[in-house]
């Protein structure tokens, strides 16, 4: 195990925002991932590992205790099971590269899921989503090492409890697991279901487009709205986490109570009805419908802004910015939106807690 002191951790995140872990620890084995936690217990420090930080926000703090840096090497094994493919793949695996590849074999199921980033550890975390696909409809299981145990286990989709932006890893037991592999597992038959509009558009009503098809479409899509990270060709837009509210899930009485506030009829009003009953909106509509536009900042020469192309999206402008600047945006809209529409807007990344609160169990 490679372990260092005081390293910065904005060059590890998306945002390019944030302080010095105490350690960072980088783990490239699953020998490598027991012997930093052993090391976290005996120093009595918090842990937490890092992906590709791509939905990571980091204080200005940085981190009292071990960050995990998850270098685990690249592995996508491919075995046929039935009328099923299954995919087991590593947790250090670039996720677009996963996506990429089955849609190279024409495998169907993730491809509205490209152009993601980050790692394959990190998506069950979140249950990543995109354009009608949420991962959670093709993962299998999930291999993890239990922080209570020391033991490596096998959870099933169920084990997972999935739900929007949500599993056990971020909610029930957060803290508890740290991916090491997921199985998935695709319909060898299935072919792409188109639903959202960008991509209706994109292939008009009757097209019957292939996996790798939509999957290229896709990052068109993600790289016209800034929301493509592209390491060749950085740009302000990039230096971002993607969506940084959830889309809020609301009742019924909540749906009406906005719309007294709208204009428009309920037919323009972008919403989704959930099976439960619930009302999904779209949270860059409502920001927009608050004064928000996209480039947004709140002074001319504010470090952090929206993006030129995407309202979900808080951005680093210059580069330079700080946490605390980005969490003044962050409070400004919220505020604004919750005064307008009773509606309070969720954060989608996940930040990094400045104290050892989250420490495991030190006689695990």
């Amino acid at each position: 195990m490679h372990l260092e002191q005081n390293v910065p951790l904005a060059p590890y995140t998306t945002l390019r925002i944030g302080g010095p872990a105490r350690y960072l620890a980088l783990v490239t084995s699953e020998a490598d991932l027991l012997e930093a936690i052993r090391f976290a217990r005996e120093q009595k420090l918090a842990l937490f590992p890092l992906g590709g930080g791509s939905n990571l926000v980091v204080p200005d703090e940085g981190y009292p205790g071990v960050v995990l840096k998850i270098d685990l090497p690249e592995a996508i094994e491919l075995t046929r099971a039935e009328a099923k493919i299954q995919a087991e793949v590593s947790a250090g695996t670039e996720w677009n590269a996963l996506v990429l590849h089955l849609c190279q074999q024409g495998l169907a199921g993730m491809e509205c899921l490209a152009g993601i980033p980050g790692l394959v550890g990190g998506s069950p975390i979140q249950n990543i989503g995109a354009y009608g696909q949420e991962v959670s409809q093709t993962i299998h299981s999930v291999r993890a090492l239990d922080l209570h145990t020391l033991n490596f286990v096998e959870l099933s989709r169920q084990d997972c409890s999935f739900a929007y932006r949500s599993s056990i890893f971020n909610s029930t037991q957060r803290n508890r697991y740290i991916v090491a592999r997921v199985t998935f597992r695709l319909d060898a038959a299935a072919r792409p279901k188109l639903s959202y509009a960008d991509l209706l558009r994109h292939f008009g009503p009757e097209a019957s487009p292939t996996p790798l098809e939509v999957y290229e479409a896709v990052r068109r899509i993600r790289a016209a709205k800034g929301m493509l990270i592209d390491p060749a060709n950085p740009s302000p837009d990039s230096r971002s986490a993607g969506s940084f509210f959830k889309n809020p899930i609301v009742d019924e009485h909540a749906y009406r109570h906005a719309l007294q506030f709208l204009a428009q009829g309920e037919a323009q009003v972008p919403h989704w009805r959930l099976p439960s009953g619930a009302i999904k909106l779209a949270a860059a509509w409502l920001i927009e419908r608050t004064g928000f536009p996209k480039g947004f900042t709140l002074t001319p020469d504010a470090p952090v802004g929206i993006s030129s192309r995407h309202t979900l999206a808080l951005i680093n402008r210059t580069g330079s910015a700080t946490c605390a600047d980005l969490l003044r945006l962050r409070d400004h809209i919220q505020w604004r939106v919750a005064n307008k529409f009773s509606i309070q807007l969720e954060q989608e990344p996940v930040t990094l807690k400045p104290y050892p609160d989250d420490r495991a169990p030190a006689d695990a």
